[in-house]
């Protein structure tokens, strides 16, 4: 597998779900990216979306990024789409920042109904936290930066 950071390895377990050396079931996949569930929802629907290049989180990208982000946001709205997520405009979407990444592996967080998230939920995956960073901020920053601050 191709990585663009050192830690991307068979220690990374998004790497081997992407390598298949687990039983995790994929929603959806292409030869880009993948999307399963996450193994502990904020939400009734919580799906996760991964490159299969190992990219360490949203620091690391650059804004020749921004149709890898695009890409896997319309990943994220294809399996909520599926999964029959009545109210689109209850999602939210985005990314842990660093430090605080469980897993440092790149993934968006699609999530739904964000207004049915428990206040734990919200703690983690909330638009005005120092944990989260919704995709709508990673696009504009690497669009205007070049990066994520």
């Amino acid at each position: 597998m191709e990585t663009r950071d050192a830690s991307g390895s068979e220690d990374c377990p998004f790497c081997r779900i992407v390598d298949r050396q687990t039983d995790t079931e994929i929603l959806l996949s292409d030869d880009e990216l993948l999307c399963f569930r996450d193994t502990k929802p904020g939400a009734t629907h919580h799906y996760l979306v991964v490159p299969r290049t190992h990219i360490d989180n949203c620091k690391r990208l650059q804004g020749d990024d921004v149709s890898l982000v695009e890409r896997m946001v319309e990943m994220g709205w294809s399996v909520l789409k599926k999964n029959r997520v009545s109210d689109l405009e209850d999602v939210r979407m985005g990314f842990h920042m660093p430090p605080f990444s469980s897993v440092p592996h790149l993934h968006l967080h699609a999530l739904a109904p964000a207004s049915e998230m428990s206040s734990a939920s919200l703690l983690r995956y909330g638009p005005q936290t120092h944990w989260f960073i919704t995709v709508d901020k990673v696009l504009s920053q690497l669009k205007t930066r070049g990066r994520v601050k």
